[in-house]
């Protein structure tokens, strides 16, 4: 068996290969199902035309991700990675990632089946071009399986970031949302035309509080029990003061207390949370500042004061 696998140029080389035609197979399945995808939309965009004009808002969003969902769509379905219990866990934390759109599962999941086989590929075939000819099989075996498991894991890493990314800008624009929410309640709005302004305002400062917050306004609308579209935000969002919001809107709705009152005591709480973490921050700073200090300052500040030093002890011993 070894001679088999020497003649046909070792085990990375078979593995490189596999990883290859993989890698080839789904750009060409992509590739067919993209180009009758794009063929239906032809004939649907005709039909639409012959209607009156009306083109549906696929079309104007652009058919190039549908036909990259319909494209990848087929061969997720085919491999059915995903049980049915996790499909939930899933599309929860692509909606806390900002991606709520029915596709998004469809694409994650092709990229945790397409990017191991490409990082495999790509690391089989940069130990055939750089490695040694004497590096041992299991080393290369062992790249080339971390390779993979790095590829595997990469969706999940993004995702996590997003999420984290997120939830900081979330946290800190809160406090200025709460205050424009106090402005619009005092103003007479009511909380469904509150969050509606505050959603608008807070669009540029920060959309990641807007987005969540117009999905809570439309939840708000067409929800039959207002009390879901608040805990589908805390189950969203899931931060502490976003769940003390959504309490506070409980209780002023079920017991009818000032909105505006409970919003500006909420407000204050944020900001002087918000402040805190600051100071936190900065008071961690010194000992975050202490490795870099001795590895990149110290040493340059001792060859400075120490070096001429240095030199006139040569020059003086030299010369003795």
């Amino acid at each position: 068996m070894s001679e088999l696998l020497a003649a046909m140029g070792g085990p990375v080389v078979l593995v490189s290969l596999a990883a290859g035609l993989s890698v080839f197979a789904v750009v060409l399945a992509t590739s067919l199902f993209a180009a009758a995808r794009r063929e239906r939309f032809n004939r649907l965009r005709q039909a639409a035309l012959r209607d009156g004009g009306r083109v549906a808002a696929a079309g104007r969003a652009g058919p190039q991700r549908d036909e990259l969902v319909a494209a990848v769509r087929p061969l997720v379905d085919r491999f059915n990675v995903v049980k049915e219990r996790q499909v939930r866990a899933l599309r929860h934390k692509l909606a806390q990632a900002g991606w709520r759109s029915r596709d998004a599962l469809t694409l994650y999941m092709f990229a945790k089946l397409a990017l191991p086989a490409g990082f495999i590929a790509v690391a089989a075939l940069g130990l055939i071009v750089v490695a040694p000819e004497n590096t041992s099989v299991v080393i290369q075996i062992g790249v080339v399986l971390a390779a993979g498991l790095a590829g595997s894991y990469l969706p999940e890493a993004v995702i996590q970031r997003r999420v984290e990314s997120r939830m900081t800008n979330i946290r800190t624009a809160l406090p200025d949302a709460l205050d424009l929410m106090v402005i619009c309640a005092e103003a007479g709005l009511s909380l469904d035309a509150a969050i509606a302004r505050v959603q608008r305002e807070m669009g540029e400062a920060c959309p990641d509080l807007a987005d969540e917050l117009r999905v809570t306004s439309l939840e708000l609308r067409f929800l039959p029990d207002r009390r879901q579209a608040f805990e589908n935000l805390s189950r969203r969002v899931d931060l502490r003061p976003v769940r003390a919001l959504v309490n506070t809107l409980f209780q002023t709705e079920k017991f009818g207390t000032p909105l505006a009152q409970a919003l500006r005591v909420l407000a204050s709480e944020q900001r002087n949370e918000r402040m805190l973490r600051a100071e936190e921050k900065a008071a961690r700073l010194p000992t975050i500042m202490t490795v870099p200090l001795i590895v990149f300052i110290l040493p340059a500040l001792f060859v400075v004061i120490l070096g001429s030093a240095a030199l006139d002890l040569i020059e003086v011993f030299g010369s003795m």
